[in-house]
Parts: C-alpha cells; sequence; structure tokens
C-alpha cells in the first residue's frame, strides 16, 4: 500500500487529525483522537514487582498493543532519558518499561520505532546512564537516539494555542503514525510535577522549551499537548522521584505501579493521586496544567467517574 492511501486509511479510523505544517514535508501525527475498544477500561493500574511484566499486564487489560498500533505504523516513544543518571534515581524512565513497550509495538508489527528524547543533559552521557538503549538493543526495528539539532525539527502551527502560536517540533514525530509517551512520574520545580503532558516538551526544540518557562509554563504545556497528545500513556510508577526533580537527587519512593490510558489528562491525574509529592498527598486538580487541560476538553480527571481497572501481576 502507497504511503498516501496508508496514511488517508489511517485518517479514516479516526485517531488522528492533522495541523498545518509551515515547514514543507507530510502532514504532521499530531493530535489523535481517543482510541476505542470495545469493553475496555478508561484507565489501567498495574501492580507488581516486575517492571517490564506490569508493563505488558496494565497495555494487554486495555486491549493490547494491536489496538493502538497496525503492521506498517511508524512508531515514537518517548521515555524520560533527559539525565545523565541512572534506573535508581528516577530521574528518566525505568528502562526495563521502556523496552517492554517497544517489543509490544515490534510484536504488533511496527516498520519503524524511534525511541527519543531532546536531553538537558550531554546527550551520549544521558542515553548511557539511561540504560535504555542496551535494554532496548534486541527489539527489531527500533533505534534509540536524541534530537538535539534544530534541522532535526520543523515549526508547525497551534491553532487552538492560546499563549502559544506555533512551536517547532520532532519531524520524527510529525512524520509516525503513533506516539507513545512512556514517562517516570516526578516532581519539577517549575511544574510541580512531570508526567505524559510536561513530558511532551522533550520534542520540542530548545529555544520553545525556554519560551514556555519564561511565558507561562502551564498554559503553554497545555497549549502544545493539544497538539502533541499521545495515541497512548504508559507512566512508569515502579518508583517516583518524590522531590528534587526533575533531575534529582531526591527522595525515591517505590509504587510499584504502572498505569495505561490512551487519555493522558486521566493517566497523569492517576500518577499525581497515587503519589507522595514533596512530602504529602495532593489532589490531580491542583497541578494547574492538569486542571486546564481538562478544562480545554484534552482529557478527564473526574477519576471517580472512569472505568478503571486494576491488575495484580
Amino acid at each position: 500500500m502507497s504511503r498516501k492511501s496508508d496514511r488517508r486509511e489511517f485518517l479514516k479510523t479516526g485517531l488522528i487529525a492533522t495541523a498545518a505544517v509551515i515547514a514543507s514535508g507530510p502532514a504532521a501525527m499530531i493530535s489523535p483522537r481517543y482510541s476505542f475498544a470495545q469493553g475496555a477500561p478508561d484507565l489501567v493500574i498495574s501492580h507488581g514487582r516486575n517492571a517490564a511484566t506490569m508493563t505488558r499486564a496494565a497495555v494487554d487489560a486495555l486491549g493490547g498493543m494491536k489496538r493502538f498500533v497496525k503492521p506498517g505504523n511508524k512508531v515514537v516513544i518517548k521515555p524520560n532519558m533527559s539525565f545523565a543518571s541512572g534506573p535508581q534515581t528516577a530521574s528518566n524512565t525505568h528502562p526495563a518499561v521502556v523496552g517492554e513497550v517497544a517489543r509490544m509495538c515490534a510484536e504488533a508489527g511496527a516498520s519503524r520505532i524511534s525511541i527519543l528524547d531532546n536531553p538537558l543533559q550531554q546527550p551520549q552521557d544521558c542515553l548511557a546512564m539511561s540504560k535504555i538503549p542496551e535494554m532496548c538493543e534486541v527489539v527489531p526495528n527500533t533505534r534509540v537516539y536524541v534530537i538535539k539539532p534544530q534541522r532535526l525539527f520543523r515549526e508547525v502551527k497551534l491553532d487552538r494555542g492560546i499563549l502559544v502560536k506555533s512551536m517547532e517540533v520532532s519531524s520524527e514525530v510529525l512524520d509516525s503514525d503513533v506516539l507513545i509517551s512512556v514517562p517516570v512520574g516526578k516532581t519539577h520545580g517549575s511544574a510541580g510535577v512531570s508526567l505524559s503532558m510536561k513530558g511532551m516538551m522533550g520534542l520540542i526544540f530548545d529555544t520553545d522549551r525556554r519560551a514556555f518557562h519564561s511565558h507561562g509554563l502551564h498554559e503553554s504545556i497545555v497549549d502544545m499537548v493539544t497538539i502533541l497528545k499521545p495515541h497512548l500513556v504508559v507512566i512508569d510508577g515502579t518508583r517516583i522521584l518524590a522531590s528534587g526533580g526533575p533531575g534529582g537527587p531526591g527522595e525515591v519512593i517505590p509504587l510499584n505501579v504502572v498505569i495505561a490510558s490512551p487519555d493522558m489528562v486521566a493517566a497523569d491525574a492517576q500518577m499525581v493521586a497515587l503519589g507522595t509529592w514533596y512530602g504529602k498527598k495532593i489532589e490531580p486538580a491542583q497541578v494547574r496544567y492538569i486542571s486546564m487541560a481538562a478544562q480545554r476538553g484534552l482529557g478527564r480527571i473526574d477519576l471517580d467517574k472512569l472505568n478503571i481497572k486494576n491488575v495484580t501481576v
């Protein structure tokens, strides 16, 4: 099947809607709609001790990776691997969680799996210390890398943006079919917590990231996810960085959970509700960008009204 007909067929499923791209090139894979599976829960919380097993169980309980990834799809997986620190610090996503997500994408027939981030520290050190490349090296059609040079980004308009009207987004994401967010739960000095929505900042260029912090971080995050909206969110809650985030060092709390949902707002809200942050419990609505995203119709924050499934492995 040709690339044009394949993309046209994908659009028919209602999973994505394209935004205008200023630079030349194919239409962007951005702003997906929810992927519905008959009888599937809205969100899954997987409990256990083995990160890979919990991850697979969470996605399987949603209907399996084939619900999100079709044969031949080009997939981008966005973990946290922005800091030159090991898995025990909880500043990067647990490599076994990322590896299992990639493995499930390969089993679903993905033709290309790109695992990428725009790191804040020295790129090669971040990759090496995260242990993500070595965990994924045997997964077919998979590449783990960082995006830094401006030539790897393209400018897109944000028609629904309030503060942010345009930004430069990873070309790999714009040319892909499926976007999967795989963050770790951690604190953040400016945003409060960093989860799937905040983590999308690792897919935009450095100039835009700096502007977000200076012009209104919470509103900018919500503007950004009007287009960078993952098809699937898998949050690593095997352990969380409960203070000192996003880079640590700080208090690391084992939670032994993995959360999966096609709703980024619900997933982030659930992680907030489960964790202890800065030594206390907080409500999801207390995190401004989560509350604002729900108010703008980008997802659900009313966890008590969602179909949430708990599984133990």
